[in-house]
């Protein structure tokens, strides 16, 4: 990547940032000249944008030939990879991983305690004006210290979340893609946050070994990236070596999971119910079984979701339009080998 350290850099912003966040963009540099455009750009501006910060809206790679970075607003790529614009190599392309990372690892957390406590069955009875006979049998809380946390995905979301359960007293179990180098050198990490050494896991996994760490688990967290080597990794040889009391939460991407083997599993009782925020289709149909089932939580993709959002996004902007200006390495950038 071939940059003049005294040109101006011409900046397309496509989501809504306020006035406040763009001014403190643009003070970042005086070789910055950023425009924003929501809801839609103009085709003139295509034509001299250098960085891209957008969501989902992308221009004909013919276009924008001077385009050369493209940041998204969100941790996934997938979209973007649908893109023919990710097909040009000479683009750089990043996420914005590691934003979400607190709010997505307190879900999670929220979701294990709910499902521990049987929240949803306390609802139930609320619902139906039922005082239940038996209530101290009906919940009896396991509590979570003590118990095995098996992480799916070692990244920003999963390290936070490694945080928050070693300080409860679990033991944390996690797959990574490379075993070997737990440390995380390149993505993106609030200060204070996470596990930026690795150093958490009792154990970790290689990626190939997901249902043997999900056989000692009592909650599998989904929190990996969906790529050809994750769609329906999750699948019903895991439900099968997972235990009947165990719990799985999804907040990484609906496809990663074999959706048909999970409703088989909750509905003969396989494992002891989950807690979903993704799905294979979205908006999940009303006809599926899932809405139907009582040992299941649904939200509507919002785990990742913050009032904070923005704000958070654009800190990570400003630190990579930084690094861009100083011709340093970006923070995560897309490896188009491994799909993330």
């Amino acid at each position: 990547m071939t940059r003049s350290s005294d040109l101006p850099v011409n900046v397309v912003v496509t989501v809504p940032f306020s006035d406040e966040i763009m001014v403190q963009l643009r003070d970042i540099s005086p070789r910055l000249n950023i425009e924003r455009h929501y809801p839609q750009v103009p085709e003139a501006a295509w034509g001299n944008v250098e960085v891209l910060y957008t969501l989902n809206r992308f221009p004909d790679p013919l276009k924008a030939p001077r385009l050369r970075w493209i940041q998204s607003h969100s941790a996934g790529l997938d979209h973007i990879l649908q893109n023919p614009i990710s097909k040009a190599e000479d683009i750089e392309i990043t996420s914005a991983s590691g934003i979400h990372a607190t709010q997505m690892a307190e879900y999670c957390l929220g979701m294990m305690l709910a499902l521990a406590y049987k929240v949803p069955q306390m609802l139930d009875f609320k619902q139906r004006i039922e005082w239940p006979q038996a209530s101290h049998e009906i919940f009896l809380p396991r509590g979570l210290r003590g118990l095995t946390l098996g992480i799916v995905g070692y990244g920003s979301v999963g390290r936070e979340l490694a945080r928050l359960a070693d300080a409860l007293g679990m033991t944390v179990l996690a797959t990574k893609r490379d075993v070997k180098h737990p440390a995380d050198t390149e993505g993106y990490t609030e200060a204070g946050t996470g596990d930026p050494d690795g150093a958490i896991p009792t154990r970790l996994y290689p990626a190939e070994a997901l249902t043997s760490m999900a056989a000692v688990c009592d909650f599998l967290v989904l929190t990996m990236p969906l790529t050809r080597d994750t769609y329906h990794v999750v699948n019903e040889g895991v439900f099968e070596a997972m235990r009947d009391s165990a719990f799985l939460i999804n907040v990484a991407r609906g496809a990663v999971v074999d959706e048909a083997a999970l409703i088989s599993a909750l509905a003969a009782e396989k494992i002891a119910g989950a807690a979903l925020d993704v799905f294979e289709e979205e908006p999940l149909p009303s006809g599926s079984p899932l809405w139907n089932l009582d040992n299941v939580i649904i939200s509507p993709h919002v785990s990742g979701n913050s009032v904070a959002y923005h704000e958070k996004a654009a800190a990570l902007f400003a630190e990579n339009l930084q690094r861009y200006l100083e011709k340093r390495p970006l923070l995560n950038r897309l490896q188009r080998v491994h799909g993330y």
